[in-house]
């Protein structure tokens, strides 16, 4: 195979059990313990060291660091946890004729018609009685076979189908889980969420769960130049950067990577990038130094964030949606994203550090500017430097068909830009 490299397999095995935010934090951080991790409690005081490796799990927001032992600066990380999907919504049971549905919300900005006529499995988590009011009992759950699809509707029933299909969230986008609807009872679903978890229905306080396409992540192409996944925008960049921070040794800094929640809805929870939650952590782990105070602000002042998020390359049967000068190809390298408004991080010098660190790890670099009559999507990088004042750049690999339930990206990029990473935390 032409573009095999160490990180593919890997890669798409993650894609493939990050079925939900919740799966993905908790498989990166089984990745994390083995690679010599400590976990620590956001509740509890810290005592850290420097030389130590850590990391804080907050259910769909992880963060990971390594304190190197003459740190005096963070090297940051940036990525996010979670994707445009539906989610389940409470009294969720539709029974019509003799059809059972469920009610969902569209999380984020997915593309609708893709996710028409797919199977359909569900995955997140269940909040179980606990010992208390403050303290239920958390449980994981994954159908990992298909439950359900949504329907299309017939050409011969919409003869102008073709011309462009306009979907309601609310009307047409509501998966079908089973038939002869009022023969089954009105809690369906909590039945079978129930038995999939192996408890007592009365017992399921509420639940957070996704619904996701069951097609495991492949490569395509008569020589696998490229991969084909779910989850690609952001579960690839997350991928990366932690792997980036598990294959390098702190230095001179603490090395950070952190996945957000949130960012596809605009990061404004508690567990995104716009809280105040990495800033927090941070002024933490600088105070287990000894670093307190005027110190402490001259520390993030000389620290560097890169921002982590899929990037648009230029699409073969639609060029013109792309700018004339600025339009990357699956395969040629991670991508520096700039906004003169500001909806990238990117400046003059912090895109100039990038290109040095690709230059340095031997990797090939693109650039990205939006047409100038297109607006274009934001990331956490913007957020993140707003909160911590700090230099930052966007980046992330090339992608077509972003917010596809379906999306596609080149076999080379992951090892690219886990080199060039890699060399920003050993810099």
């Amino acid at each position: 195979m032409k573009y095999k490299n160490k990180y593919n397999k890997d890669l798409m095995e993650f894609l493939d059990g990050g079925v939900s935010p919740y799966h993905a934090v908790e498989s990166m951080k089984k990745r994390l313990e083995k690679s010599g991790y400590t976990g620590l409690d956001i509740k509890e005081s810290w005592s850290l060291n420097r030389g130590g490796k850590y990391y804080v799990d907050l259910g769909t927001t992880l963060i990971g660091f390594a304190i190197g032992e003459n740190a005096d600066r963070f090297r940051i990380l940036g990525s996010h946890t979670d994707s445009p999907t539906f989610l389940i919504k409470p009294n969720a049971d539709i029974q019509f004729k003799n059809y059972q549905k469920l009610n969902t919300e569209t999380y984020g900005g997915p593309i609708l018609n893709t996710w028409l006529d797919r199977p359909l499995s569900v995955a997140g988590r269940v909040d179980l009685k606990g010992d208390s009011v403050f303290e239920t009992k958390a449980v994981l759950v994954d159908f990992e076979e298909p439950v359900a699809i949504i329907p299309n509707v017939a050409i011969h029933q919409n003869r102008i189908v073709n011309q462009g299909l306009e979907l309601n969230k609310q009307k047409d986008m509501l998966p079908i889980i089973g038939l002869s609807g009022k023969k089954l009872e009105e809690e369906y679903f909590l039945t079978q969420l129930s038995k999939k978890i192996n408890c007592k229905k009365e017992d399921i306080l509420s639940y957070e769960c996704y619904f996701y396409p069951v097609e495991k992540a492949s490569f395509v192409g008569f020589l696998k130049e490229m991969i084909s996944s779910g989850r690609l925008d952001n579960l690839s960049m997350f991928y990366t950067n932690f792997v980036a921070l598990m294959e390098t040794e702190a230095k001179n800094a603490v090395n950070v990577a952190v996945g957000f929640d949130n960012e596809e809805v605009g990061s404004g929870s508690r567990l995104g990038a716009g809280s105040v939650l990495l800033s927090t952590v941070l002024e933490r782990i600088a105070q287990s130094m000894g670093i307190t105070g005027d110190d402490y602000y001259a520390m993030i002042q000389k620290s560097f964030m890169i921002s982590c998020d899929m990037a648009h390359a230029i699409h073969p049967n639609t060029p013109e949606k792309t700018d004339v000068t600025n339009h990357p190809k699956l395969n040629e390298g991670p991508v520096i994203k700039t906004s003169f408004n500001k909806k990238y991080s990117s400046t003059s010098y912090s895109t100039s550090v990038f290109m040095q660190l690709c230059k340095k790890a031997g990797v090939p670099c693109q650039q990205f500017v939006n047409r100038s009559d297109q607006a274009g999507g934001s990331t956490i990088g913007p957020i993140s430097a707003r909160e911590l004042a700090i230099e930052s750049v966007d980046i992330g690999n090339p992608m077509l068909s972003m917010h596809s339930s379906r999306e596609l990206m080149g076999s080379k990029d992951t090892e690219y830009l886990v080199l060039a990473l890699k060399v920003f935390f050993q810099e």
